[in-house]
């Protein structure tokens, strides 16, 4: 095991025996979705296709995950650009389709931002879970399968439903701070590796003294 350091996040597929999994930062092409190193989408069909789950994305707004996010398979991510006019009588886009209607156009541009949607570390993201515009997801925490996100989720709280809710924090709050402290996810990976046994353990206090 010598000199081994764990997978090289540069690496598309970090698993040779199976192309399902793919650490998403390698194919990603726009400008507005930032990932960090290790963090992966499962899809046993499409998994380079994972900015495709990232709808309505023509927007300022951008969506950043951070590392070590463990995304299921038919996660998708809303962004701003799917918002309509509310304060109107109508929500539909007329100016877009021209023919005259075209004249209105400023009705429908500069509409209001959450601002950006960000998935912070060490994030599981359960089966196809809808995340929205503009919510946080707070490091290590859980969303359930088929969950819906409309608002921040705390850090280390696992979170369902629809519209997804707290269920319970994954440890105390005294360990809470411990872990958003020690950021083990910002460690090289020679210290991660060594230290793997402490990090997928649950001695807190001994990853805190490692760090």
């Amino acid at each position: 095991m010598t000199g081994l350091h764990g997978p090289d996040p540069d690496r598309p597929y970090p698993m040779a025996d199976h192309r399902r999994v793919c650490f998403i930062k390698n194919f990603i092409q726009s400008p507005n979705i930032i990932v960090g190193d290790y963090s992966y989408y499962d899809d046993p069909v499409d998994p380079e296709g994972f900015e495709r789950n990232v709808l309505y994305n023509y927007g300022s707004d951008r969506l950043i995950i951070g590392k070590f996010c463990a995304i299921a398979t038919g996660v998708k991510f809303i962004m701003g650009g799917a918002n309509h006019k509310l304060d109107g009588i109508s929500t539909y886009p007329f100016p877009i389709f021209g023919q005259g209607w075209e004249t209105e156009i400023e009705q429908v541009m500069n509409l209001p931002s959450r601002g950006d949607t960000i998935v912070s570390n060490d994030v599981w993201i359960g089966y196809e879970s809808l995340i929205m515009p503009g919510v946080r997801i707070g490091d290590g925490a859980v969303i359930a399968a088929r969950s819906v996100v409309v608002k921040d989720i705390p850090p280390y709280t696992i979170a369902g439903g629809n519209p997804a809710q707290p269920i319970k924090q994954r440890f105390n709050d005294t360990e809470v701070a411990q872990l958003l402290e020690i950021k083990w996810w910002d460690w090289d990976r020679a210290k991660i590796t060594r230290s793997i046994h402490l990090i997928m353990g649950n001695n807190i206090q001994a990853l805190y003294d490692a760090r």
